[in-house]
């Protein structure tokens, strides 16, 4: 049975008098109706009864997460709410409020209870798409893309090592080459589609060539690591492409993977292993970083910028991978490094983690302002020309921010293309 609590209300003070001040005014103004809420532990044991979400109990609510939350910084959020509002009747599988969270880890990171949202929200995501509850519609579309073409663009997989064309070195296919690689390169599914991305991946393709790596990609049989997809709610869908990417990997000989993304990183490193993949995985900074002093020489040209770098969450917080970029950063000729004030740790949310990136329409109508819009100001505060990122998700969410927020002066780039331009000269 509920229990029912209520808060003292005006009516009840209406003669109340302090040093011989009526103050009865001043309580109306405050409590202007009686407030009932309903205490609702069946809400609560709802989430904490499906599998990894246990630690939704631990919350005691301290509120360190609020102060981190980078959803609430733009709006009304945080764990601890989330724990209040099922306290008091609010059914999360149910409420808008389940598809906010980016999985961004900066709570978890805070959380003196352990309460792991990063489990949490996929759990209860995934049982409210079973149950047949509310989706957003741009979500179930990136679903669907992956389901039915390998990727959530909705790309065709035919033309998924199209942009080799434009890099101007060869850029070999494991299958074609018939024999063992050092580096299997996982390009992404942005990187070998969006038009804005490919430039990431021409740049990565010229630097491995000059550096003389050994590397091939997949081509055609590349598919999305669908993590995010996970993460989204939609576990059935992950295992299904880790299955094939897996046995995909399998096929051919190679030492290490490198991938252009953190989340493709996070994938393979962290949950691909409990599906049965083995293998070393870098990101492209951590890789490269190896490479310094014979990539030093090779950067030849000075790129005269100021330029501060936004730390990806899935390579900071979840991979604790921090200075790999900024070492490259710093190689670079003329580069001026500034810092913004959330870094590292406390790295500001770009909004694209955890499916995010295709809920920019949803979420728009639960926050006063877009987390890349933040962000994007926060780095134009800072004096840069250039905002450097290394997640294939950042460029365009980002050169979208800076437009939007009237910050046209701010350039947007991966490190792959500021690394090449010193190269190339341009």
């Amino acid at each position: 049975m509920a229990v029912k609590f209520k808060k003292t209300t005006a009516i009840e003070l209406e003669h109340a008098v302090i040093d011989g001040v009526d103050i009865s005014g001043h309580w109306s103004r405050m409590f202007e109706q009686r407030v009932i809420f309903e205490y609702t532990p069946e809400l609560i044991e709802k989430i904490t009864g499906l599998p990894d979400a246990e630690s939704f109990a631990n919350c005691y609510q301290c509120a360190k997460c609020v102060a981190v939350c980078p959803v609430d910084i733009v709006g009304d959020y945080g764990p601890r709410k989330l724990y209040k509002h099922a306290q008091t009747g609010t059914d999360l599988m149910k409420s808008p409020d389940l598809w906010l969270c980016t999985t961004c880890s900066n709570c978890l990171r805070v959380c003196p209870k352990e309460v792991n949202m990063i489990k949490i929200m996929p759990a209860a995501r995934e049982q409210a798409i079973l149950d047949g509850n509310f989706v957003p519609q741009e979500l179930q579309d990136a679903f669907e893309n992956t389901a039915k073409s390998g990727n959530p663009l909705g790309q065709p997989q035919r033309k998924r090592d199209a942009w080799i064309q434009s890099a101007g070195v060869p850029v070999p296919i494991i299958k074609d080459l018939a024999r063992p690689v050092d580096v299997l390169w996982y390009v992404g599914s942005y990187p070998s589609y969006h038009p804005r991305n490919i430039a990431a991946a021409v740049a990565a393709a010229r630097i491995f060539s000059v550096l003389g790596i050994d590397f091939a990609i997949l081509g055609k049989e590349e598919k999305d690591d669908a993590d995010t997809q996970r993460l989204a709610g939609e576990k059935g869908l992950f295992e299904m492409m880790s299955e094939y990417n897996i046995q995909t990997f399998n096929k051919y000989e190679w030492k290490e993977m490198v991938v252009t993304g953190p989340h493709e990183l996070n994938a393979f490193k962290n949950i691909y292993p409990k599906f049965g993949f083995e293998g070393s995985v870098l990101h492209y900074t951590t890789f490269l970083a190896r490479y310094l002093e014979q990539l030093k020489p090779l950067l030849k040209h000075e790129v005269k910028l100021k330029v501060t770098y936004h730390d990806p969450c899935y390579l900071g917080r979840h991979n604790e991978e921090y200075e790999a970029p900024r070492k490259l950063l710093e190689a670079i000729p003329g580069v001026e490094l500034v810092e913004m004030p959330r870094n590292r740790e406390n790295g500001y949310c770009c909004g694209g983690g955890g499916g995010g990136m295709w809920m920019d329409s949803f979420s728009g109508q639960h926050i006063k302002m877009r987390l890349s819009d933040k962000r994007a100001m926060e780095a134009a505060s800072t004096g840069a020309n250039i905002l450097a990122v290394a997640c294939p998700f950042e460029v365009t969410r980002f050169e979208d921010a800076v437009k939007s927020t009237g910050n046209e002066h701010v350039g947007v780039l991966d490190i792959l293309e500021l690394l090449d331009r010193s190269m190339r000269g341009e």
